[in-house]
């Protein structure tokens, strides 16, 4: 028998337990937390002489007071500190929560201005950046403000589009997809601007490709020539439960492409799980991260 003494004492820690989780999600993981979250990548048909270091900035959802100027300044320097060859910008850069009030593009623009890198900064539109403006409330332009920002800040977007560049003497391609839920036509449904297929057709000759894609689901469809994807979007789940993992994000994104290093068919995925929060300003087990890929050839096991 539970006493009704018990009982409550049960409920009052039960109550007090899910506040201080509550406190946790909102308040120390999201805006107290950024890992550096390394990969190291070596797709079969990658070159001996070619080894790459890229950092990897997604879904910053600039807004106030989760994703303030300043703490978008801090981000990029850390990714400087880490000393990459290339900085790759995956979308998402416009405010997605509640309770938020705008960060332009301007400023949050100004602040990644600082990023620098030896290849050069390279970015691909969200569908955040498509959707709305500084904030879900704010009408949408289909990404010019977010455009006018990058070109600002010195960064070259990509999109269906492909760069050659070298390292060492050594040729790759940067290439970037359109984003694959650009328009909302309705409930649950989307229509992106991606043509893989014409973007592909920008590469001429047989250096290996590196592909930057918003969203993870186009890696079902890259084929071998794609070295490497890599992606952001899902958060990594955002709100992961224990024992149940991201099971909310793969029921809403339809896709096991959730988070983390995937490798099928001898083809490799890289999703960031990002730096900022979109609807809810919450994380759970799944902190903002900085991603580094090191990109180099397989070894040969004696």
């Amino acid at each position: 028998m539970i006493t009704r003494r018990a009982l409550l004492s049960q409920g009052g820690g039960l109550l007090i337990a899910g506040a201080a989780l509550t406190g946790y999600s909102v308040v120390v993981e999201p805006n107290f937390l950024l890992d550096v979250t390394p990969y190291r990548v070596s797709p079969a048909s990658w070159p001996a002489n070619l080894k790459l270091r890229i950092a990897v900035i997604s879904d910053l959802h600039a807004c106030e007071p989760w994703m303030p100027v300043a703490r978008i300044a801090r981000i990029a320097d850390i990714a400087n500190a880490l000393a990459p060859d290339l900085i790759v910008l995956l979308g998402d850069f416009s405010g997605g929560t509640l309770l938020a009030s705008r960060v332009m593009p301007e400023q949050w623009g100004e602040a990644l201005s600082r990023l620098k890198a030896p290849l050069g900064v390279y970015a691909a539109l969200g569908n955040h950046d498509w959707w709305h403006g500084p904030l879900p409330q704010d009408p949408g332009d289909d990404g010019e403000s977010v455009r006018r920002a990058l070109r600002h800040m010195g960064a070259t977007l990509l999109e269906n589009d492909a760069l050659r560049l070298v390292k060492d003497g050594a040729p790759f391609w940067l290439a970037g997809l359109a984003d694959q839920m650009a328009v909302h036509t309705g409930a649950g449904h989307w229509r992106g601007h991606d043509d893989l297929p014409g973007t592909l057709a920008k590469i001429t000759d047989d250096a290996p490709a590196i592909l930057l894609a918003h969203e993870p689901f186009v890696f079902s469809r890259a084929p071998e020539r794609i070295a490497l994807t890599l992606s952001g979007h899902t958060h990594g789940g955002q709100i992961n439960l224990p024992l149940m993992g991201p099971i909310f994000a793969e029921l809403r994104y339809r896709t096991k492409y959730i988070y983390g290093h995937i490798e099928e068919d001898g083809r490799h995925l890289v999703i960031s799980a990002g730096l900022g929060e979109s609807i809810l300003p919450m994380r759970f087990m799944r902190p903002p991260e900085i991603v580094q890929v090191s990109v180099e050839a397989q070894t040969l096991q004696i």
